[in-house]
């Protein structure tokens, strides 16, 4: 197995970017992103999208490739990032993937399960259902259509609760038949480093990003994509709050508080998450040189294999 998948991961605001920059450049590799939000060409400041700079640097790849009302799923990334690493892989031994969406990275890393993909008119109609209806009536449904996963879901996100309920109405089976959790093998080695920072440290770190965002412009960036606004690629923190805002909800100063709070609970999410991997080898995102000294390790033992 002479090819290498270097994950480089961990919460928002913990500092990849950089280093996945300085990695790469040291492994003669390129980026893959590995932010569900990236994908979307039209929110590089909310999402903290690559700049034209680094990108001269290293050759970043899943960045800015969709419209916002494209959708997008953690499956349809498995398959083209399979796909581009097969590419990738004819002149690279090394790529280096990196961000903290966990489903994408996981699906790349493990596989994911075949689930059909919903067709417009179905997720049309849920959504309506839902900002008409509320949750409770999707909640009912999926209990009586799929009473395993209602008991396994998490009932407050919506996102989750939503697509198991299209899945549902689209091939008359439960959610549940589909998802087997079966790891896929992989022809290429996965290495993965996890950069994690003290609380309070991490949160100062995202309150002092929020504010940069705000300074570069995300208010005007949140402006132009307005009208787009019922899209689900615009159901994410830092836009929501700010439509809050421009709709004369909250202040400006309640919208930017909201969105420094709603990263810091996401941040944890994605911790809870990540922390659930034993395959994950932790460091301080300061400790460069024993994370450099571990991957060498780390793929000079794979080629002795």
């Amino acid at each position: 197995m002479d090819n290498n998948l270097v994950v480089l991961l961990g919460p928002t605001g913990v500092g990849k970017t950089e280093l996945s920059l300085r990695i790469a450049e040291r492994l003669d590799a390129p980026i893959i992103s590995a932010d569900s939000r990236q994908l979307f060409r039209d929110l590089p400041i909310g999402t903290a999208a690559p700049t034209k700079e680094q990108r001269e640097r290293v050759a970043h790849y899943m960045v800015g490739t969709l419209s916002l009302d494209d959708y997008y799923s953690a499956s349809q990334f498995e398959q083209d990032v399979m796909a581009l690493l097969g590419e990738l892989y004819r002149s690279r031994r090394t790529v280096v993937m990196t961000g903290g969406s966990m489903m994408y990275i996981d699906a790349v890393c493990d596989g994911i399960d075949d689930i059909p993909t919903v067709t417009p008119d179905i997720r049309e109609a849920v959504y309506k259902q839902f900002e008409a209806e509320g949750l409770a009536p999707l909640l009912a449904e999926l209990r009586e259509k799929d009473p395993i996963h209602y008991e396994a879901v998490d009932r407050q996100n919506h996102k989750r609760v939503l697509h198991a309920v299209e899945i549902c109405r689209l091939t008359g089976q439960p959610y549940s038949s589909f998802r087997t959790r079966t790891k896929k093998e992989r022809p290429f080695r996965v290495v993965k480093i996890g950069l994690n920072r003290e609380r309070e440290e991490l949160y100062d770190r995202v309150n002092r990003r929020v504010d940069q965002m705000m300074a570069d412009g995300l208010l005007e960036e949140a402006r132009r994509v307005y009208p787009y606004r019922h899209l689900n690629s615009l159901n994410t923190v830092g836009y929501k709050e700010l439509f809050k805002y421009i709709d004369g909800e909250w202040t400006l100063d309640m919208a930017v508080e909201k969105i420094k709070r709603n990263s810091r609970v996401y941040a944890r999410k994605q911790m809870t998450w990540f922390k659930k991997d034993p395959a994950i080898a932790w460091f301080h995102p300061d400790q460069e040189a024993d994370i450099m000294e571990f991957l060498r390790k780390q793929i000079e033992a794979g080629d002795d294999r």
